[in-house]
């Protein structure tokens, strides 16, 4: 295997695993609105993920930073061709980040009120937005033969793209909503098994939609199987959590989100941004590495330091583990 197919392969692992990871995390906070009842039940919901969430985005972080280092002409056509959908996911983290660190610190409601209502909105907007630019990256966008994008904002959300950005949507919700069941103890545990069922279903149906016209247009042998993968662990994850078993639902759910996210790259490489003005003017794994000697010293630090990261944070999900519930919120304290 060669350098740049290696770094291929290690950026499409942090993606896929940012995706694991901050989709149930995106699906809590689009819950707050969707599934919690009052300000305490929100509360729960946020705190099932206080712990681990800030930690998710470290992955973000970790996926960029080696996507510049190791395919730099890729990271500079999509951070400018995308640069207004990418801007606002990361407005969106950054006050999503705030408000999830503010909300607790005054008890006025309508303190309280506008933090919540960034938490909902800052999680959906960017839930659907990385559907969307995942879905432009495989299809394509008009790029010219000096690597740059050539296209408008009206190109990045066609058809395709919009129904790719429902998709994650409604997937990341409904890990978060298996998530939530999992982390959760009395009404709102059942109350999230329930939504979980419908989200699910509805998972699927677009799931087929947008993996199937991905597979027809962009697929290949490869990425066939991950389209099959992903049916079955939603299918499977529906089945487990109307059975209660929120530990194999969370799995299979995760495994759902993971092999998607596979199949995309699969269906992409070796190119790594098609252009659809000219096919011979697209990037691809080849062209757009740095260079051997880049790749040789990215290497030595990353192979052993993936593994100890990744180590680390299953520790924390395993340190905090324990579900939590209603009871477990203090009562706002009397004035």
């Amino acid at each position: 295997m060669h350098l740049h197919d290696f770094w291929f392969l290690l950026i499409a692992v942090l993606w896929t695993g940012y995706f694991f990871l901050e989709g149930f995390d995106f699906g809590i906070g689009v819950l707050t609105k969707l599934l919690a009842r009052d300000r305490t039940e929100r509360r729960v919901l946020i705190n099932t993920i206080g712990p681990v969430w800030d930690g998710n985005e470290v992955w973000l972080i970790t996926a960029a930073g080696a996507t510049f280092a190791a395919f730099p002409d890729w990271y500079a056509t999509l951070f400018s061709g995308f640069y207004l959908p990418l801007l606002a996911i990361l407005v969106c983290l950054i006050v999503r980040g705030v408000a999830f660190e503010y909300r607790h610190k005054r008890s006025g409601e309508r303190w309280q009120s506008n933090w919540e209502h960034a938490i909902f909105w800052c999680s959906l907007l960017p839930a659907f937005l990385w559907g969307v630019v995942f879905a432009n990256i495989v299809r394509g966008v008009p790029i010219g033969p000096d690597k740059n994008f050539t296209g408008t904002l009206a190109d990045l959300f066609g058809p395709y793209a919009l129904l790719g950005g429902l998709l994650t949507l409604v997937l990341f919700t409904f890990h978060g909503a298996v998530f939530a069941a999992l982390k959760t103890v009395g009404d709102i545990r059942d109350r999230a098994r329930s939504r979980a069922t419908v989200l699910g279903m509805t998972s699927g149906v677009l799931a087929v939609a947008f993996l199937g016209w991905t597979q027809a247009e962009s697929g290949n042998g490869r990425s066939l199987p991950a389209l099959i993968v992903t049916v079955a662990a939603l299918a499977a994850a529906l089945v487990v959590n109307h059975y209660g078993r929120e530990g194999w639902a969370f799995a299979c759910s995760g495994v759902a989100v993971a092999a998607a996210f596979a199949l995309l790259f699969l269906a992409l490489f070796p190119d790594v941004m098609p252009s659809s003005a000219n096919a011979s003017w697209s990037l691809t794994v080849e062209d757009a590495a740095s260079s051997p000697y880049t790749l040789k010293i990215m290497t030595w630090v990353a192979v052993p330091m993936t593994p100890l990261i990744i180590a680390y944070q299953a520790w924390t999900y395993w340190v905090f583990r324990k579900r939590i519930g209603t009871q477990h919120i203090p009562a706002p304290a009397a004035h």
